[in-house]
């Protein structure tokens, strides 16, 4: 068996948090690094490490429940806009295997960037990407 990660010991209570919200399927917390008040994370119960390892249900699960929170989130903090955030594996940023969303209110000049070297290939190219993708 793996070791259970710092979100598995904290949804099952071995750990404190601040918790805002939690159902049969997920769990959402307090982020303890906010990038701006109101920052909340929401990952399933499951200790799935990707949005690779989880079922379509399981995906629709988390994301009701982030769609919950951005409401909350909005009401409560009254940010000019929110950023969505979920990444897998190291190299798409994620930091804890363990499949969750960032859900950061945000604000003009609040210091959050996000930065990433961007190319504007010909149509072609984007519609010879695009025939490569198979979604089942």
């Amino acid at each position: 068996m793996s070791t259970p990660t710092i979100f598995s010991r904290l949804i099952a209570g071995e750990l404190p948090c601040a918790k805002v919200y939690e159902d049969d399927q997920t769990f959402a917390f307090m982020d303890a690094g906010q990038v701006n008040p109101g920052h909340v994370l929401v990952a399933l119960k499951r200790p799935a490490p990707t949005i690779l390892d989880v079922t379509e249900e399981e995906a629709a699960a988390l994301f009701r429940t982030v769609h919950k929170v951005a409401h909350a989130v909005q009401a409560a903090f009254s940010p000019e806009g929110i950023t969505l955030l979920q990444a897998n594996k190291p190299a798409g940023w994620q930091t804890v295997p363990h499949i969750h969303v960032h859900v950061v209110p945000r604000y003009a000049n609040d210091g959050a960037d996000l930065v990433w070297p961007r190319s504007n290939p010909p149509m072609e190219e984007l519609k010879a990407l695009a025939t490569r993708i198979v979604v089942g």
